[in-house]
């Protein structure tokens, strides 16, 4: 008998308590509250919804971000630019998963523009991977911020991205009594579709 190929399997479901356990009452590597009172920078927020192709929410898919301190610089080792102000009180990432109605937020600071290819600044950005069940794998994207124009004309990633598309990667401002809010909507598929990264 001849061996025959594994099957493919999709991500998920999760188990929610196991992968945002703090959600549960217990310990994690990870929240969505990428903040401490002494992390230097503007407070924001992130709020979105994941929604599939017919505009449904997702309602177990689970949201990890990962992003510069309000500096431009990256808590990682391969950050070796001393020049760059670091802050010991922002690791930079973080983890959250979606509610009934697809949604999820995070509570974090606006981050600092970084290196790009050759002599460029990448405009300030949060890398964002989604997991979700009916999916072979996970997908990358990038939220830019809505209120840096200047900055995102001039981004490398952006400008490779075809102009009717790149909205889908701008979250856009609200300014609310709460505080600073980007609202960010994820859709994985349809007319829509945010914009997804091969990395």
């Amino acid at each position: 008998m001849a061996p025959k190929q594994t099957p493919s399997q999709t991500i998920g479901p999760f188990f929610a308590y196991g992968l945002t356990p703090k959600d549960y009452g217990r310990h994690g590597i990870a929240s969505n509250v990428l903040t401490t009172k002494e992390t230097l920078g503007e407070r924001v927020t992130i709020e979105g919804r994941v929604l599939d192709g017919a505009g449904d929410p997702v309602p177990d898919a689970m949201i990890e971000i990962w992003q510069a301190n309000s500096a431009g610089r990256y808590a990682h080792p391969a950050d070796r630019r001393e020049e760059v102000a670091r802050d010991d009180n922002f690791q930079g990432f973080g983890r959250a998963h979606t509610g009934d109605d697809g949604g999820f937020y995070f509570e974090t600071i606006k981050p600092g523009r970084v290196p790009g290819p050759g002599n460029s600044l990448q405009a300030p950005h949060v890398g964002v991977i989604v997991f979700a069940r009916g999916m072979l794998s996970h997908a990358y994207t990038r939220l830019y911020f809505s209120d840096e124009t200047a900055a995102n004309e001039e981004d490398p990633l952006l400008g490779a991205i075809e102009a009717d598309r790149r909205g889908t990667l701008i979250a856009a401002r609200e300014d609310l009594d709460s505080g600073l809010v980007y609202r960010f909507d994820i859709l994985l598929q349809g007319e829509r579709e945010t914009v997804f990264l091969d990395v």
